[in-house]
């Protein structure tokens, strides 16, 4: 880990990478997001000129899931194998490459090209960056950090994709737009190859276990003993159900006239009202995961989930006459979504993993919750939304927070300070 020789903890290496994977990880959340903010902008002619709708962005949002989920545990397993810089690097420059040729794309197929091997490359950068920020923490701040490094997504992605589009939209048109924001993923990707440690390569050469080239893919059956190796991955499916619905829909549902099932907001207004999801997800993001060092995992992700589910549920049977009331409702909404989705994949997935595959665990937790929940649940609720109206992918979203709940029940506590806890009274308690 990121320790000095003097047995010190390497705070000002633990800091920098922090703020280095949470910039990259506020570009993975531009990059992604944006592109419904440009479908369904008035500004812009991208639907129109490739022929998409709404009900293809969703499935575009869903390939784009599936092909980060199933790299993100692939690659993750790589980054254990054969070092973070050699997986993570190279995974930044092409996600950054494939948001500029977003904008070069011609035909619909031509972008959901180029949106799966963007999603391809944006899932070593969630495992990895888990791997790399849990290694270069302080176990008592590993929530924070990890909490500090996965806001930006929402930050990046959801609060401000809207302004940042809205803004170029006025200035330039649809793909120059996404070469813009593709830019500056190649200036971090620079840095971060002289920054980023390589503290499990370290540790085998010098004989101390972890992780080097010898790995091989038959550990992978062997990282499921631990019981929240097995549970993390089902309750995030729910997790990230629930934000990817709400990303790929929620714009079109408050636009979309009441005729029509929807709130019959005007873009300007509808764009605010969305802004709360990416404030809140940022807030819930950083703060959850680091009351969860305190309170534990467990209690945190089940009380995000329950409160998440009875926001949502409460924002869908709100009206458009207040939008303040509708932005309150969508932030807490949000706020505890994105807590839950923190947590699992950030601290709970590490502190699941045996030694030396701690990207595997993570790539593997995030490749259920990406694939299903973030690329098989906006297809089936963009469905439900064709079927019987958009408030309907809501109510599917609702319910899958409610199963999330279910499921977490199961998990077992990991964090640092409660198993201390535990373990101290069990000394402390005489035997029979």
């Amino acid at each position: 880990m990121s320790q000095n020789s003097n047995g010190n903890w390497d705070t000002s290496y633990e800091w920098k990478i922090i703020l280095l994977l949470s910039l990259t990880f506020g570009l993975v959340g531009l990059d992604r997001f944006i592109l419904p903010v440009i479908l369904q902008s008035p500004n812009s002619t991208m639907g129109m000129d490739l022929g998409l709708t709404p009900e293809q962005g969703g499935q575009l949002a869903g390939y784009l899931g599936m092909a980060w989920g199933v790299s993100a545990f692939i690659m993750g397993f790589m980054a254990d194998k054969l070092g973070r810089r050699a997986v993570l690097v190279p995974a930044i420059i092409i996600f950054s490459l494939m948001s500029a040729f977003s904008g070069l794309a011609t035909s619909v197929m031509m972008l959901v090209i180029v949106r799966v091997i963007m999603g391809l490359a944006e899932g070593p950068v969630a495992s990895t960056g888990v791997a790399v920020a849990v290694e270069a923490s302080k176990p008592s701040r590993r929530g924070l950090n990890n909490g500090i490094f996965q806001c930006m997504i929402s930050l990046f992605g959801l609060a401000l994709a809207p302004i940042i589009a809205a803004n170029l939209l006025e200035s330039y048109n649809w793909p120059v737009v996404f070469m813009l924001v593709g830019a500056p993923g190649i200036v971090i990707a620079v840095i971060m190859w002289f920054v980023i440690r390589e503290p499990l390569k370290q540790a085998a050469e010098a004989g101390k276990g972890g992780a080097n080239e010898s790995l091989g893919f038959s550990a992978v059956f062997g990282m499921f003993g631990h019981r929240n190796a097995k549970v993390a991955p089902l309750t995030l499916i729910c997790a990230m159900g629930g934000i990817f619905v709400i990303a790929a829909l929620l714009f079109a549902y408050l636009t979309a006239p009441e005729v029509a099932g929807g709130l019959g907001l005007d873009p300007l207004t509808a764009a605010n009202v969305f802004s709360a999801v990416g404030v809140g997800g940022c807030i819930g993001q950083f703060a959850m995961p680091a009351l969860s060092d305190i309170l534990g995992r467990k209690i945190t992700t089940l009380a995000s989930y329950i409160l998440a589910a009875v926001f949502l549920y409460t924002f869908s049977q709100t009206g458009p006459e207040s939008t303040t009331v509708l932005w309150i409702l969508l932030f807490f909404s949000s706020l505890f979504n994105f807590a839950a989705l923190a947590i699992l994949a950030g601290p709970v997935a590490a502190e699941a993993a045996p030694p030396g595959m701690l990207a595997s665990m993570a790539g593997f937790v995030i490749f259920a919750g990406e694939f299903i929940g973030g690329g098989i649940s906006p297809i089936i609720a963009g469905g439900l939304a064709t079927e019987y109206g958009l408030r309907s992918a809501i109510y599917f979203a609702a319910c899958g927070l409610v199963l999330g709940f279910i499921v977490a029940l199961f998990m077992v506590e990991t964090a640092p300070r409660k198993v201390a806890m535990h373990a101290g009274k069990e000394e402390a308690t005489p035997p029979m």
